[in-house]
């Protein structure tokens, strides 16, 4: 019981030297700092999805390129041996 009131005594004294003119953030400020977490967190996210698409894009478009310029510089080289004769 007397813990309770040392506590009750230690409220009342932070109320008494509480600024009325300082301005805190509150329970909203927690809300808003929340949901613009949990919003940059599924940015990142997504973000890290579309990377890896663009990755698997990219590594696709490499390996088009790269199957037709062989077939291409063949050409290239067996027609050229019939021009120079």
């Amino acid at each position: 019981m007397a813990d309770m009131s040392a506590s009750a005594s230690l409220l009342v004294l932070a109320a008494e030297e509480f600024d009325k003119d300082k301005v805190t953030p509150g329970v909203l400020g927690f809300i808003v700092f929340a949901v613009m977490a949990l919003a940059v967190w599924g940015l990142m996210k997504s973000m890290n999805k579309h990377m890896e698409r663009a990755k698997m894009v990219g590594r696709e478009d490499e390996a088009a390129a790269s199957d037709t310029a062989p077939s291409a510089e063949a050409a290239s080289t067996a027609s050229a041996p019939s021009a120079e004769k």
